[in-house]
């Protein structure tokens, strides 16, 4: 059993900063890589930004470079993604996602719930 809980969304004026957390929680043998995408209305589901396993390389899509950061701390099993910058095209639902490997070696790819994040103009 394991859940991805995202926190730290909200709402913000255009320029402004958030940052949100995902925290894993359960039984489980390791975390590999884990990234966060957004969806808003209307609108496929994109890749924002992901983190391999150690934090030594992280990707971004090109809409969020230079203002989103990506970064993972292994002791707490979270990923947070710090916003700078945001802008109205920011406004989506955000969602934690992980790849993790269960007791028994098996792979599965797991989401969040989701976090709301608005900015307004």
């Amino acid at each position: 059993q394991v859940q991805l809980v995202e926190s730290g969304g909200g709402l913000v004026q255009a320029g402004g900063s958030l940052k949100l957390s995902c925290a894993a929680s359960g039984s489980f043998r390791s975390i590999n890589a884990m990234g966060w995408y957004r969806q808003a209305p209307g609108k496929q589901r994109e890749l924002v930004a992901t983190v391999t396993s150690r934090g030594g390389s992280t990707n971004y899509a090109d809409s969020v470079k230079g203002r989103f950061t990506i970064s993972r701390d292994n002791a707490e099993n979270t990923v947070a993604l710090q916003m700078n910058g945001l802008k109205p095209e920011d406004t989506a639902v955000y969602y934690c996602n992980a790849g993790i490997l269960s007791v028994d070696y098996i792979s599965k790819t797991y989401w969040g719930q989701g976090t709301q994040v608005t900015v307004s103009s």
